[in-house]
């Protein structure tokens, strides 16, 4: 069975920072694909930055330079740290492995608010 376990979401304030973690158990296979999407209320699931095998990263068109994918193949645990976060980012988090087939995580809520 696997599992991902989300955690760092939360509350915080515009140009504030937030770091996501998602670890992986029960992937007995290499690992493809890591990262994040998300979705909020009315709008469609959209990729947020996701990390190939071969260490390749893409980032949302929005993220321009703010957020920061990292990984450690060992513990299969992929990070998201968040920097100047805006109102716009409140959204859930998805987490999302692609080893052999698709896994996504429960979603951890960001909220940006004053």
């Amino acid at each position: 069975q696997v599992h991902l376990v989300e955690s760092g979401g939360g509350l915080v304030q515009p140009g504030g920072s937030l770091r996501l973690s998602c670890a992986a158990s029960g992937i007995n296979v290499n690992v493809e694909y890591a990262g994040w999407y998300r979705q909020a209320p009315g709008k469609q699931r959209e990729l947020v930055a996701l990390i190939s095998g071969d260490g390749l990263i893409n980032y949302g068109s929005f993220v321009n330079g703010r957020f920061t994918l990292s990984r450690d193949n060992a513990k299969k645990t992929v990070y998201l740290q968040m920097n100047s976060l805006e109102l716009e980012d409140t959204s859930t988090y998805i987490c999302y492995f692609f080893a052999a087939r698709q896994y996504w995580g429960q979603g951890i809520q960001v909220t940006v608010s004053s």
